[in-house]
């Protein structure tokens, strides 16, 4: 495992910096700040954790990488991998009877995959480099903005979603609020993604803001229409 000092959400390995890092192909995107639960069941990631607990508790970190092309299960089923992740910061541990693990992580540092070694390990492993946050111009003052068409959003969306799927409550820091917006609008893949993938905080404020626009108008014009199912996520603004 790499540098463990400190990043942006005072965990994990330091941006600018590069190091080797175990891979988790996924169907969803990780980003910063984000809690999410894992069922580990596939002999390859048993592995992966069985590595991760010989680690020290605050060195417990793996990349979780969005597939681009192909399926979670089997070696070969991530045909393609996009290039930017998140760290996996380990929370819990938990061996069920079975074998398998329940894992709860929270979203740490953006990286940028430069080499992936099939052979090393069980599991993927990569060269990666630890990006850096960069606010960009004008992240604080769009923040008032995005703040209102989120909650146009939520309030549209309202009657799909449960109570307790909301924030409790929205944050005035650029960064944290571009990744609550990327993790809690209902988006595709790509666009998530995409929203991960933005150079400052500003970009993806500024991408979020559009995004934010576009599915308000579509839901409002949408709402009469039944079975439409919503994201339920997690975030943590600690």
């Amino acid at each position: 495992m790499s540098n463990n000092a400190p990043d942006q959400f005072g965990r994990g390995p330091v941006p600018g910096s590069r190091g080797l890092l175990p891979l988790f192909p996924l169907s969803t995107v990780l980003v910063p700040g984000l809690v999410m639960p894992m069922h580990i069941f596939e002999p390859r990631y048993r592995r992966l954790v069985a590595d991760l607990l010989e680690q020290p508790e605050g060195e417990r970190r793996f990349g979780v990488v969005a597939i681009r092309e192909g399926i979670e299960i089997g070696r070969d089923g991530a045909r393609a991998l996009h290039k930017v992740g998140t760290t996996a910061e380990v929370d819990e541990i938990d061996q069920l009877p079975d074998g398998r693990y329940a894992l709860l992580v929270t979203g740490g540092t953006r990286f940028r995959v430069d080499a992936v070694d099939k052979s090393a390990a069980p599991y993927l492993t990569a060269q990666v480099e630890y990006l850096e946050e960069l606010p960009g111009p004008s992240a604080t003052q769009l923040v008032p903005r995005v703040i209102k068409q989120y909650r146009a959003y939520r309030e549209v969306i309202a009657p799909w979603t449960a109570e307790e799927s909301a924030p409790t409550r929205l944050t005035d820091d650029p960064q944290l609020l571009s990744y609550l917006v990327a993790s809690t609008t209902v988006l595709d893949l790509s666009e998530r993604q995409a929203l991960l993938e933005e150079v400052t905080t500003t970009d993806r404020l500024r991408r979020a803001l559009k995004l934010l626009r576009r599915e308000t108008v579509i839901t409002d014009v949408l709402q009469s229409l039944p079975s439409t199912d919503f994201a339920r996520v997690e975030i943590n603004l600690n």
